[in-house]
């Protein structure tokens, strides 16, 4: 079996996962009946006993009577307690159900967005297929070419180009090379991790969880924010937002109309009182509210302007002083928030602010716009800094988490399955 048939397995199983999930509910549901079944049973005991109660009434004694009473709150107390157990399962059987269909939904969405990077890249990798049959020097070339209209950067080709070679010294054939190909963007992507960042968003339970969002304006660095409050909110943890983009004049505003009409007021906000004041201390006073308040996750809105290095750096080393008098180990995460459609240019912007900020991770906005999905590919392998969340439409639940394996799958599906359809 080939590495894309393995990693497309993979991806498969999740799914099989999701289905088996749902059997399962479905026996839970059997069960549910039966219960139900079983109340029904109790009701007409418990009328039974009234009918015999009326009946006996006249020839039985006070204490007689006493008896039947409590027979008859004992049948009666099983009953609710079932009603109530049968409208427990129920209501949890409802949020599983709905939990699976909203991840389907979301693994949709993410499929949608890479369609067009797939679709140029599959074409282009299918032109190579219909003039080479081997691979030669002139076709490594051409394939570099290819690679490199994707975005992921002189690097990143140079290192898919080599591990394809290597892996197909001994077949040259072009369905080896395909297979080599998704085996190396793989590869190449997760073997380059030299500061140890991790994959996922560093969420913790039981603790106050501090994440700041970074990047330049227009890139959607404040609509990620947001969309990251819903995706905490929808999850029942307490959210607030830290608005420190005091320097763009209606950031604050953006945060504001957010909340009221997208967010359903589920999230909190700290603002300053005034345009240009201070950032830290608006981070100051949100870490003050948080921790007063339990609130389980703070999210950090900065300013976007790179142009002035040195303020950025100073605004951001005073506000991690300030996280820092609170939690050692704060902030969690700095993300920065990349337009993947400006393309090479991203790559300039996360080399940028890596030098000002100890960046975490991406997130990658507009993978929905983009003919080329490679800047992430990119970034990992010049700065090693993962891509942790993508953004797939204007909808306030168009942020997910990233996954290199529907990633590259979805990107190679269209040159990978197009010759099993022809099989």
């Amino acid at each position: 079996m080939g590495f894309w048939a393995k990693l497309k397995e993979k991806l498969t199983k999740k799914t099989d996962q999701i289905d088996e999930s749902e059997n399962i509910l479905q026996d839970k549901d059997k069960k549910i009946d039966q219960d139900q079944n079983l109340v029904d049973e109790l009701e007409k005991t418990t009328q039974d006993i009234k009918k015999a109660e009326l009946k006996e009434q006249s020839k039985k004694s006070q204490e007689q009577k006493l008896e039947v009473e409590n027979i008859k709150e004992k049948k009666v107390k099983t009953i609710k307690i079932n009603q109530t157990k049968k409208i427990e399962k129920s209501s949890e059987t409802l949020k599983e159900k709905k939990k699976r269909e909203k991840q389907k939904q979301k693994d949709k969405k993410v499929e949608k967005a890479m369609l067009k990077s797939a679709f140029n890249f599959s074409q282009d990798i299918k032109k190579l297929s219909k003039k080479y049959k081997q691979a030669d020097d002139e076709f490594f070339e051409e394939l570099e070419d290819v690679l490199i209209r994707t975005d992921m950067g002189m690097k990143m080709v140079l290192k898919v180009s080599n591990l394809v070679r290597k892996k197909t010294k001994r077949d040259t054939s072009f369905e080896n090379i395909k297979d080599a190909l998704v085996e190396s963007l793989y590869q190449a992507y997760t073997d380059n991790d030299w500061t140890n960042k991790k994959y996922r968003i560093d969420f913790k339970e039981n603790r106050l969880n501090i994440f700041m969002l970074v990047g330049v304006n227009g890139t959607g660095k404040t609509t990620s924010l947001a969309k990251m409050a819903n995706y905490y909110a929808q999850l029942g943890y307490k959210v607030l937002i830290a608005a420190a983009d005091t320097f763009r004049a209606g950031a604050t505003q953006q945060l504001e109309e957010w909340i009221k009409t997208r967010l359903n007021n589920k999230v909190d906000l700290v603002k300053a009182n005034k345009l240009n004041a201070d950032p830290a201390s608006v981070v100051f006073d949100a870490i003050k509210k948080a921790k007063e308040q339990n609130y389980d996750l703070l999210l950090i809105d900065t300013a976007g302007r790179l142009q002035n290095k040195v303020n950025l750096m100073a605004e951001l080393e005073k506000m991690n002083k300030i996280i820092q008098q609170v939690e050692k180990s704060a902030p969690h995460e700095v993300l920065l928030v990349i337009d993947a459609t400006t393309g090479q240019n991203g790559v300039i912007q996360a080399e940028e602010f890596s030098k000002v900020a100890d960046v975490s991770g991406i997130i990658l906005t507009k993978m929905d716009s983009t003919s080329k999905g490679g800047i992430g590919l990119a970034i990992k392998e010049l700065l090693n800094i993962p891509i942790k969340m993508i953004g797939v439409g204007e909808k306030v639940d168009d942020l997910l988490a990233f996954d290199i394996d529907q990633y590259i799958v979805h990107l190679s599906s269209g040159f990978m399955q197009g010759d099993e359809v022809e099989k």
